[in-house]
């Protein structure tokens, strides 16, 4: 039997504890379901009648009988969801208890409580250079605890590769699921493309969420700075008002290159400070997608 330091049951118990404030500030405030929107398909069309949501009004077919009609879903039996999580050394960024990783731990096991109490089943996986620890998918609560053990292993001191561990992903996964990824996705834009796109040809639905400290997306340095590169060996001592403009516009034109990848492969795409309120980041997202 494996035995856990006290460190690092503690660390276990709190991302458990913050993973389920964030379940419970969500269900708090919803009005409908959680199960709405997982994973759903289209099954027919029906006639609009007073008082139903405008939102599922199927515009191609009113172009086309001048009359309007809804979209109507129904709920696909035995969802797997697996949550991959990028625990490269980059991850690490942030406060002390609200890092990179802790959030993205935090996000994934909030969802995974979700999902397993739909009675739907659950499966994980951590990487950074190459796939490194996971679980097979299966149900219940304890299936969420035994991820968030294997969350307390990482991060690892090495650089991310997503496209690969997207690749060996897609290499093992049986039926179709949903593949919830979360990383701060600085690595190669173009593996990354490549590894989705893989996903996405074997009928996986994912959906992935950007994760940056909030002094990454500001730079709000001012003084002096000793800047140290966490995968690689660059440090650079500068006047960070010199380099501000130039960083700012470089990470937008990355940002812009993973959502266009996003787009173009009909992927969600979610983007998450280390500073939000993760009750109602997760919230955002379950509204937008219920509204689909």
């Amino acid at each position: 039997m494996l035995h856990l330091s006290p460190e690092v049951l503690a660390r276990i118990d709190k991302l458990e504890l913050d993973a389920k404030q964030v379940v419970e500030g969500f269900l708090a405030g919803r009005h409908r379901s959680p199960r709405h929107g997982f994973a759903v398909e289209f099954a027919q069309h029906r006639e609009y009648a007073p008082g139903d949501d405008t939102r599922h009004i199927d515009w191609k077919v009113f172009a086309r009988t001048e009359r309007y009609h809804l979209k109507q879903y129904e709920q696909e039996t035995n969802l797997v969801a697996w949550m991959v999580i990028d625990a490269s050394e980059s991850m690490t960024v942030g406060p002390i208890g609200r890092t990179k990783y802790d959030v993205a731990c935090i996000l994934a096991a909030a969802l995974g409580y979700l999902i397993v109490q739909q009675a739907d089943s659950l499966g994980f996986q951590l990487y950074g250079s190459k796939l490194r620890s996971g679980g097979r998918s299966g149900g219940g609560t304890g299936r969420v605890r035994e991820f968030l053990r294997a969350c307390a292993e990482g991060p690892f001191a090495e650089p991310a590769d997503t496209g690969r561990a997207l690749k060996e992903m897609a290499s093992q996964l049986g039926r179709r699921g949903i593949v919830f990824v979360f990383s701060d996705l600085l690595d190669d834009a173009g593996a990354f493309h490549e590894g989705v796109r893989i996903l996405r040809s074997q009928k996986h639905e994912v959906v992935v969420f950007q994760v940056l400290d909030a002094a990454e997306l500001d730079f709000p340095f001012r003084q002096p700075t000793l800047f140290k590169g966490l995968e690689n060996l660059l440090e650079l001592s500068t006047d960070p008002l010199s380099i501000r403009e130039s960083y700012l516009a470089g990470l937008q034109k990355h940002l812009n290159e993973v959502e266009n990848v996003c787009r173009a492969l009909g992927v969600d795409y979610v983007r998450v400070r280390t500073d939000d309120d993760l009750g109602i980041a997760l919230a955002g997202y379950l509204q937008k997608r219920g509204g689909k």
